[in-house]
C-alpha cells in the first residue's frame, strides 16, 4: 500500500473522527494540515482534488476520499477489525442512527462555516452565536442520552462508530461551555474513551501544529 496521507485541521472535529478511525485500525499515515483559519482548503490546487474543499480528505490506494463518514466506511471496509459497524442489519442501522445525530444533525449547523455566516452575514454577536452552538449540541445530545448504554461504551466492550463521533463532539462541547449535567451517560463514555490510546493521539492538543 502506498503512503497514506491525512488532509486534516487539528480542531475540525470530522477530521479528529478520522484520525480515531486511522489510529484504531492501526493504519500509519502522514499527516498534512490544512488551514481552515487561512484559508488554505479554498486553494484552487485544493479544489481541485477536493471540490466541497472540506477538511478532512484521505489520499489512499490512489483515491482522494472525503467526508469523514464516508472516509470510515472505507477504512472499515478495508481494514476489517475492529469493526466500525456491525455486519447485523439492525445493530448496523441502530449505529449508524447514534452517530448521524451527530455528524448529520449536531455537527453540520454548528461548522465554522456556519459560524462566520452567523456572524458575518447575519450580523449576529459572538454571545448569540455561542447560544446558537450550544442550543444544537444539547438537542442532539438529549436524544443521544437517551440511547447510550448503561454501562460500557456504545460499541460495548470495544469503540464502534458511534464512539468515535462522540469524542470530538464532546471536545466542542467542553469547548463552547456547554453543561453537561444533564448527560450523565455520554459524559462517562467521553471520559472511558478519552482514556484509550487511539482516542488520545488523536485530540486536538496531540496533533495541534
Amino acid at each position: 500500500m502506498s503512503e497514506v496521507i491525512l488532509y486534516d485541521y487539528w480542531r475540525s472535529s470530522a477530521s479528529y473522527r478520522v484520525r480515531i478511525a486511522l489510529n484504531l485500525k492501526g493504519v500509519a499515515y502522514r499527516s498534512v494540515p490544512v488551514s481552515l483559519i487561512d484559508g488554505e482548503h479554498r486553494a484552487e490546487g485544493y479544489l481541485e482534488r477536493n471540490p466541497q474543499g472540506f477538511v478532512p480528505m484521505l489520499s489512499i490506494d490512489g483515491h482522494d476520499l472525503t467526508q469523514s463518514l464516508a472516509i470510515i466506511d472505507y477504512l472499515d471496509a478495508k481494514f476489517r477489525e475492529p469493526r466500525m459497524v456491525s455486519s447485523n442489519p439492525a445493530e448496523r442501522a441502530k449505529t449508524l442512527a447514534q452517530s448521524l445525530i451527530i455528524a448529520a444533525d449536531i455537527h453540520p449547523i454548528n461548522n465554522l462555516r456556519v459560524l462566520k455566516y452567523l456572524q458575518g452575514n447575519m450580523g449576529q454577536e459572538q454571545a448569540a452565536v455561542d447560544d446558537w452552538y450550544r442550543h444544537w449540541i444539547i438537542e442532539g445530545f438529549t436524544a443521544l442520552e437517551s440511547m447510550a448504554p448503561e454501562t460500557w461504551l456504545f460499541g460495548g466492550a470495544q469503540p464502534n462508530l458511534a464512539d468515535v463521533c462522540l469524542v470530538p463532539q464532546m471536545a466542542n462541547a467542553r469547548r463552547f461551555e456547554t453543561p453537561l449535567e444533564a448527560f450523565p451517560k455520554l459524559v462517562r463514555i467521553d471520559a472511558a474513551l478519552r482514556e484509550i490510546e487511539a482516542f488520545a493521539k488523536a485530540a486536538p492538543e496531540a496533533v495541534k501544529p
